[in-house]
């Protein structure tokens, strides 16, 4: 029951009083970044979701769109900028994906949507990548929590497995206080 109906209610309220609180920092961050990346502050990418379902996921801009002689891109690197860094190491620049919860696109607890490029290469050498699929992907998970950017693609699978198996009300409370937690720290 709670997975069918109450957890969508509670995403629902919970992103949309997220967006009340957050408004005013949602509105500093979208003309600073608007200012610092000369132009449109958002960044947007397909992400697949439950059921492979492919969803436009929204983020604040951390690189810019600069490109050398031959009109590619420059590495990532060169484009990733003081204010993306800050962005990043806040998590600041995930905020926008608060009006994906609103739409139904995501969750505020799941597994993380991966890129789309890595996904066919997932299925291939972590057969067990499939049952993520089953779920929405989230703002914040287990993975998230427990270990961030120093994971390798199979101890994120692992923890996000673990989060499946052990889905519940409580298990999504507790994911989002040490969210906060670790946010605020």
């Amino acid at each position: 029951m709670y997975a069918k109906y109450i957890k969508r209610i509670l995403d629902f309220v919970l992103s949309l009083g997220a967006v009340a609180v957050l408004s005013p920092v949602l509105l500093v961050l979208t003309i600073l970044g608007a200012v610092k990346m000369k132009g449109n502050p958002f960044f947007t990418q397909l992400r697949p979701g439950k059921n492979e379902k492919i969803f436009r996921l929204i983020k604040f801009r951390t690189m810019t769109c600069e490109k050398d002689e031959n009109g590619k891109l420059l590495p990532d690197d060169q484009r990733l900028t003081k204010y993306g860094k800050f962005l990043r190491s806040t998590s600041l620049d995930e905020l926008p994906e608060l009006f994906n919860i609103l739409k139904g696109d995501m969750t505020l607890v799941g597994p993380r949507p991966e890129m789309l490029e890595n996904v066919e290469k997932y299925k291939l050498e972590l057969p067990a990548f499939v049952y993520r699929e089953k779920m929405k992907a989230g703002l914040t998970g287990y993975a998230q929590i427990e270990g961030r950017y120093n994971t390798t693609p199979e101890d994120k699978l692992m923890l996000d497995l673990m989060y499946i198996e052990s889905f519940s009300i409580w298990m999504d409370v507790k994911l989002i206080f040490r969210t906060l937690t670790v946010f605020f720290k």
